[in-house]
């Protein structure tokens, strides 16, 4: 078992690809979709107990006040306008980013429709799973019979097949930053009617986000790299990289944007101190080039969980912001630690020369010269 500052266990073993990059050899980390590293994919079968959004499932309500009412026209990505005659209440989300933000948001009891995905929050296995091998089951959305599809970027493919269906479809751009996450949620929040709810999420996720700034304030920021399996990693330009900065970290990988994939040259050079991982075996610090790094040398990385850290959604950003910034000040302070123990063991040595070992010695010479200077006196008179 490795010796790992890591504060948080995961849950997951692997995940699952999302209009992606092809899959991952075993024990390499989450491969990527256009919203992001697989930015709603989850564990595999079997890789852990579910989990809920943690201390905020059914917390806001639904603001249901002219300034958030109905009828409702907005604009998505693709440039549509969605009209909403009235409040939705039949909501269908076809990846997990926009059903955990239906769940902060309080709403969870409208949602009709999950993706596969969407498992680990509280409650989803009662809702249609509405996913194909690969994105949407176009058939299982129609029988869900929703009022509003959400969408997320990595959904793009199945917005015009369901349209055609004459659904209401609502397609978001991708989230890039934790600017873009919290126009996602008030956008969420206006489409269903709970605007005050998105207020407080939002509110609620720049505290955490403040915070963890503020928590790593005084400390070095470590060389850290998020990898994706097969060389892709999380660069700049992705909402990642935004908890990542805002967590106290240097992502090598600034020079690139998006998920780039990366040789093992360049990854080599970056040299890591610290590995972002989704399974706390941290496998892949055994695997080149990580185990040629300082990281995968000196058992450098932190556990996050998936569910979180690939999804771009508030509760996503509270919890892998909290995660990580604590991380680095632990490993700030073992740091310190370790150097502070090697000096103490310098200073004994030297204490121990002054007074030990080498002084008979010099004694033991001194003695001898002074026996042959009266020896030769001696022989001199």
């Amino acid at each position: 078992m490795r010796n790992s500052f890591a504060i948080a266990m995961a849950v997951l073993v692997t995940t699952a690809l999302i209009g992606g990059v092809a899959g991952t050899a075993a024990g390499a980390q989450p491969t990527i979709s256009t919203d992001g590293p697989a930015a709603d994919a989850q564990p595999a079968t079997g890789a852990g107990p579910a989990v809920g959004t943690a201390g905020a499932a059914g917390a806001g309500p639904a603001q249901t006040d002219g300034a958030c009412g109905f009828p409702l026209n907005v604009t998505d990505a693709t440039g549509e306008t969605v009209t909403l005659e009235e409040r939705p209440e039949r909501i269908t989300t076809l990846n997990p980013s926009a059903a955990q933000t239906l769940w902060e948001l309080g709403v969870e009891e409208r949602v009709v429709g999950v993706s596969r995905f969407a498992s680990y929050l509280d409650g989803a296995e009662e809702r249609a799973n509405v996913s194909a091998e690969f994105g949407a089951s176009v058939e299982r959305v129609v029988n869900t019979e929703p009022d509003l599809v959400l969408a997320p970027n990595s959904s793009a493919a199945d917005v015009g097949p369901l349209r055609e269906q004459g659904l209401t479809v609502y397609h978001f751009p991708a989230a890039t930053g934790i600017d873009d996450i919290a126009e996602k949620t008030e956008t969420i929040g206006r489409l269903v009617g709970a605007c005050d709810a998105a207020a407080e999420t939002n509110a609620e996720m720049y505290d955490a986000v403040d915070a963890a700034e503020e928590r790593t304030a005084g400390v070095d920021r470590p060389a850290a790299l998020y990898p994706l399996g097969g060389g892709y990693v999380a660069a700049n330009d992705t909402f990642i990289h935004s908890i990542m900065t805002a967590s106290g970290t240097e992502n090598v990988a600034a020079d690139y944007e998006a998920y780039p994939q990366l040789s093992d040259e360049v990854i080599l050079e970056s040299n890591p101190e610290l590995i972002i991982v989704t399974d706390p075996e941290a496998p892949i610090l055994d695997q080149e080039p990580y185990a040629s790094t300082t990281a995968g040398a000196e058992d450098g990385y932190v556990v996050m969980n998936v569910n979180y850290l690939n999804q771009p959604a508030p509760r996503s950003v509270i919890e892998s912001t909290t995660t990580l910034s604590n991380a680095v000040v632990e490993l700030q302070a073992e740091g310190e630690e370790a150097t502070d123990d090697a000096e103490n063991e310098t200073n004994e040595d030297e204490s121990a020369g002054d007074t030990g070992a080498e002084a008979p010695g010099f004694g033991v010479v001194a003695a001898a010269l002074a026996l042959l200077a009266t020896g030769l006196l001696a022989r001199r008179d």
